[in-house]
């Protein structure tokens, strides 16, 4: 069975416009669960534009699913709050300080003493590390050496070539990666920009993803279809 994890980053986005706690993000969280939702998903950035370092703490001591904290381990205090919350999964992503969103995976093979040693300081605490990879043969054997026990392939180029009906086209290279991410014995999830029309296709033609994180979609949905509805619809996706 494939996973929904809900990221719940654009709910802190919205309180964050306005100041004060609405919406409240704890309740975000808990609510996604309540809706059916497998796991749920953070990603916490150094200027806290969005979920907030306090938020990751509060979260984590309430939820009852598969907590899944996302970001760069080169920055400290990243490292720092991981170790101390303790998530099930922490997925390691290059990001830009300032960044506004992730848009490349790990050059596994320029990074690899780097993420050997990163990947074993979270291994050690008992954290399943994933860490973020283009849909490329290569990045992913790099993957495979560094210790890592998961890949999340990243979905954008994915994304925009079926919305544009290359369909065929768009998840080739995504089969590919994850047959020999299978082969190698990672764990494969996958996430950015997949929605409603994108995924269950990508799910057909990759029927062993372990997990998918979705976010900002799954609110913009839930902004005319509900909350509870959209959780349960994407789950649909994955069957």
């Amino acid at each position: 069975m494939t996973k929904l994890s809900v990221n719940i980053n654009k709910f802190a986005t919205l309180r964050n416009s306005r100041g004060g706690d609405n919406p409240n993000v704890v309740k975000a969280a808990v609510d996604a669960e309540k809706f059916g939702a497998d796991g749920i998903t953070v990603h916490p950035r150094p200027d806290e534009r969005h979920i907030r370092y306090d938020d990751t703490r509060a979260i984590r001591k309430i939820i009852t699913t598969e907590f899944n904290i996302e970001g760069n381990p080169t920055e400290s205090k990243f490292v720092d709050l991981v170790l101390e919350t303790k998530p099930h999964q922490v997925t390691l992503v290059p990001d830009a300080l300032g960044q506004l969103t992730s848009d490349h995976g790990w050059n596994t093979i320029a990074h690899k003493d780097y993420l050997i040693d990163i990947i074993g300081i979270f291994k050690k605490a008992g954290i399943r590390v994933s860490i973020f990879v283009d849909p490329v043969v290569e990045m992913v054997e790099g993957a495979a050496l560094t210790g890592t026990d998961r890949i999340e392939l990243y979905t954008e180029g994915y994304a925009k070539l079926f919305a544009e009906g290359k369909t065929s086209e768009a998840v080739a290279p995504y089969v590919i990666a994850a047959a020999k991410a299978k082969e190698l014995g990672l764990g494969i999830n996958a996430g950015h920009d997949l929605d409603l029309s994108n995924l269950k296709f990508l799910k057909q033609h990759i029927p062993y993803l372990d997990e998918v994180s979705i976010g900002h979609a799954l609110v913009c949905d839930a902004i005319y279809l509900g909350y509870e509805n959209t959780v349960q619809m994407y789950k649909r996706q994955l069957v």
